[in-house]
């Protein structure tokens, strides 16, 4: 595979980036399936996406958007979903789409930057300490999953 190109996300990457989100659910890192309907909404626009493309095709993928409409909260960007492709996984794709969401996140001007992770994604949450998120918040037992509870971890970092 060749080296990933991170770009913003265009109308005509909407059925690759469905396909990506639906291939790479699991209850491991999402708390409900993918949506079956169109990928881009008037919530979640193309360019609330950065895309990570190798070979002509994505193979990953990272959504930063406002936690809120609040005017008082407009400092504030989230991390509010990321995929990467199985065969892209354990070759630096993850890290390498958080970086990119944080300089996203400085170039709109943003002085922080959060995101929600669930408590049983260690390898998610060892990710995101090493880029500077920090444990801000626990919601424990917030979602039952699988038959068990699991705890939601809301990270975060300055910028």
């Amino acid at each position: 595979m060749a080296e990933p190109f991170i770009r913003i996300a265009v109308p005509d990457d909407e059925e690759e980036l469905a396909l990506l989100d639906r291939s790479s659910w699991s209850t491991v890192h999402a708390v409900s399936p993918p949506p079956e309907g169109p990928f881009f909404d008037e919530r979640h626009a193309p360019e609330d996406y950065l895309v990570a493309e190798a070979d002509g095709r994505i193979v990953g993928y990272v959504r930063v958007g406002r936690p809120t409409p609040l005017t008082s909260n407009a400092h504030v960007l989230q991390i509010q979903g990321l995929a990467v492709a199985e065969e892209a996984r354990g070759r630096g794709l993850g890290r390498a789409l958080i970086r990119a969401a944080v300089e996203e996140a400085r170039g709109r001007g943003a002085r922080r930057l959060s995101l929600r992770v669930l408590g049983h994604n260690a390898p998610a949450r060892a990710l995101y300490e090493s880029e500077g998120f920090a444990v801000e918040g626990v919601q424990p037992e917030e979602f039952l999953l699988d038959g068990a509870y699991v705890d939601d971890v809301l990270m975060g970092r300055r910028l």
